[in-house]
């Protein structure tokens, strides 16, 4: 091990998350460059470090970082260097040789302690005298503060978080209540909290902990797609976190109210909301009423007009479409809904053809990004993401942050809005939806109503539609060309609770029976690199994996480790990032498993040239990696319409293999062929639902893998997890 001490001359590379960092040290022997990962640095700074040489075969001779510490400037060369670094901003090197001339060795205590004296030398008022000094002072204050935080486990980019809210704060909130840092430094949940809480010595009965862990349980609850909880239920799953058992939950539930953080609802038995969702409803049912008004048009006038575009454009309707298309005229909010094959999208067609040639502006948006695809292809006009619509600028998923830029104050410019595949929009998006959107516009909500709920909280298709205080059309049936497939035909079947052939005299339906778990991974296996890809003319990795579960023999977890060993196996010519338990690898497919706002995408020439980008990348968004870059610690991922999005590696636990993916994460998209690996499983998860959604994800073929039992005992089990949600209930009361 070696130890040297230089100055920071320039930072070349460094990865707020976990701290890693290139840079060069300057001292007697020259440049060195040096790697390893560092609670702090800034350029300018004297560091002492201590390490082992290493030779990179394109870098050259590096030293390899073990241990680092922050050294004072300690001679007049040193402060000089540190003043005039760049590190205090309006001090370059010029002025900064001019104060330590002045000054000299008591440079650092006239900063501190007189920096009215700084005003003494030529070109430093006295405004700009304070300013260095604060600058100084708050360089000093930071830097013992990560030190202090790293105590406690704490990751230096969170360190960097909690010291920007609470400053010079942040020893007595660790103090007196780490439980404040999950209300308040986003990123930090109730976990953190009590960990740290743990090693600052807090008691497991302390009024702050139970509070806390209350509103903790609340929270997860939405995250499960809850908009509240019975008191019965929160009380004992809060126990259950805590290790407690908690007396008098009155008391607590009335101190968080007091609060302002949940809302009390007796209705008639008593409902506990967190605030935001509470109020996430109550304002959703309020913009939704107000967005139903009757428009000023004729049905006779609009039939009369419908009649003629269906002359001229050859659209075939029938008489619920039409029914849809003259609802749609003469009311602000219509919704329609239908499975498959019954003709949704020659609705909408219909409709763009009605509202265009009255000379209106019309808007089409999905939820995801492959949704939106489809229905440009499907209509030939363009349709974005919900998201990008919206024009996503902040994260509206943290309270007090504006996430959008279009909403009430700068509301979407148009007539008519389309928003397709609405069992997947969650309340949140519903509300910044609707905020954005003014009275008089038509809004169209299309969906099918039997698919899963959306993976976020709510249950917004349903319960506007439980409601019944809006226009709505239920398209039922199937048409010619979508009757001759028995996708269709199948899942229409198993919505009504029907048997289903599985004689395998289907073009497009097959049933495999196999009893074993190797056996079905292999039968996969055979499909996916052998069988599909010619018959339904798609590359492998279009080709997807369907399973109910995350864990097990044929969860998620296992099916993706084998999956990847056999589609993308380890080669010399590819690199790899190994991350927990998983290994991440140059062409493996990828989702990301959560909403980042903040990630930046581009999309780039075959020269390299940005020919645009923007912010975003959400949950279950699919691509494939591109490149690892181990010197950069980043990882490249090439999403839909060739945005490429840069990953550092403490970001990595936001993605995970996609070769197989839950049901529940396949929501409005559509493969080329679908694979469904079927054995027993749990009777709330293995529903109708589920299975009608899976089948339905497929364009050309279905696969399903497994045991016919336990196909037909989902077909015939219709228990679905309900879920707490109050929409309908808030709309009602505004009628």
């Amino acid at each position: 091990m070696e130890t040297i001490k230089g100055y920071v001359e320039h930072i070349v590379y460094r990865n707020e998350e976990n701290g890693y960092t290139v840079f060069n040290l300057n001292n007697e022997d020259g440049d060195l460059t040096c790697v390893g990962k560092l609670h702090y640095i800034e350029e300018g700074g004297l560091m002492e470090l201590t390490g082992e040489y290493t030779t990179h075969k394109l870098y050259g001779t590096q030293l390899r970082i073990g241990s680092a510490k922050v050294c004072e400037p300690e001679d007049l060369v040193s402060i000089e260097r540190y003043l005039g670094s760049g590190a205090v901003k309006g001090v370059g090197v010029s002025l900064a040789g001019k104060i330590v001339k002045k000054f000299k060795e008591d440079t650092f205590r006239i900063i501190e302690e007189e920096p009215e004296r700084l005003a003494e030398i030529k070109g430093i008022s006295e405004r700009k005298a304070r300013e260095i000094s604060l600058q100084v002072e708050e360089k000093k204050d930071m830097r013992q503060a990560m030190l202090y935080l790293q105590k406690f486990g704490i990751s230096i980019a969170m360190a960097v978080r909690i010291y920007q809210h609470y400053g010079q704060n942040v020893y007595r909130v660790i103090e007196e209540n780490p439980y404040q840092l999950a209300d308040h430094v986003s990123g930090i949940g109730f976990k953190t909290a009590d960990e740290i809480a743990a090693k600052v010595g807090i008691h497991m009965d302390s009024d702050y902990r139970i509070r806390s862990g209350i509103f903790y349980t609340l929270l997860q609850s939405v995250g499960e797609g809850h908009v509240y909880m019975r008191q019965e239920v929160l009380l004992y799953r809060a126990g259950m976190l805590l290790g407690i058992e908690i007396e008098d939950m009155e008391r607590y539930l009335q101190d968080l109210a007091m609060e302002k953080k949940i809302v009390l609802k007796k209705d008639p038995e008593l409902r506990i909301y967190a605030s935001r969702y509470y109020y996430m409803e109550l304002n959703a049912a309020k913009m939704l009423h107000d967005l139903n008004v009757s428009c000023d048009a004729s049905e006779e006038e609009a039939g009369r007009r419908l009649h003629a575009i269906e002359k001229d454009t050859g659209l075939e309707l029938d008489q619920l479409q039409r029914t849809a298309v003259m609802k749609a005229a003469v009311n602000g909010i219509t919704i329609v809904t239908g499975g498959p094959g019954t003709g949704k999208t020659t609705t909408i067609n219909a409709m763009i053809h009605f509202f265009e040639e009255e000379g209106m502006d019309i808007l089409l948006a999905a939820p995801t990004g492959r949704a939106a695809k489809r229905m440009t292809e499907a209509t030939g006009y363009e349709a974005q993401t919900i998201h990008r619509l919206l024009e996503v600028n902040g994260n509206p998923e943290e309270e007090g942050v504006a996430g959008f830029q279009r909403n009430a104050q700068n509301p979407l410019e148009t007539d008519v809005l389309f928003i397709d595949e609405m069992s997947m929009v969650d309340l949140p998006l519903m509300h910044a939806l609707l905020d954005a959107v003014i009275p008089g516009t038509r809004l169209i909500l299309v969906g099918d109503v039997n698919q899963l709920p959306s993976v976020g909280p709510g249950s917004v298709l349903k319960d506007i539609i439980r409601s019944d205080c809006f226009s709505l059309v239920r398209l039922t049936k199937i048409f010619r060309q979508a009757g001759e497939s028995d996708i269709v035909v199948n899942a229409h079947r198993i919505n009504r609770g029907e048997a289903v052939p599985l004689d395998n005299k289907s073009k497009d339906f097959f049933f495999l029976k196999r009893q074993e778990p190797d056996v079905i991974i292999s039968v996969l296996l055979t499909l996916i690199q052998k069988k599909l890809p010619k018959y339904v003319e798609a590359d492998i990795f279009d080709i997807q994996v369907l399973t109910p579960m995350r864990k097990g023999l044929l969860g998620v977890e296992r099916l993706n480790r084998i999956l990847q060993q056999y589609l993308n196996p380890p080669a010399k010519t590819k690199n790899e990032k190994e991350t927990g338990e998983r290994i991440f690898r140059e062409g493996d497919k990828v989702m990301q498993i959560k909403n980042n706002y903040q990630l930046e995408w581009e999309i780039q020439t075959r020269y390299g040239m940005t020919v645009d980008k923007g912010l975003g990348i959400f949950n279950g968004d699919m691509g494939i990696i591109r490149s690892i870059n181990t010197y950069e610690e980043t990882v490249t991922v090439e999403y839909d319409e060739k945005r490429k999005v840069k990953y550092p590696y403490g970001l990595l636990d936001e993605l995970e293999l996609a070769y197989a993916i839950t049901i529940h994460k396949s929501q409005g998209s559509e493969y080329p062929a679908v694979v469904i690996p079927l054995l027993q499983g749990p009777r709330q998860l293995y529903n109708r639902n589920l299975l009608y959604t899976a089948v339905t994800r497929a364009k050309r073929c279905v696969t399903l893998v497994g045991s016919d039992t336990v196909f037909q005992n989902m077909i015939e089990n219709t228990d679905e997890q309900a879920r707490n949600t109050s929409l309908a209930e808030r709309i009602c009361e505004m009628y």
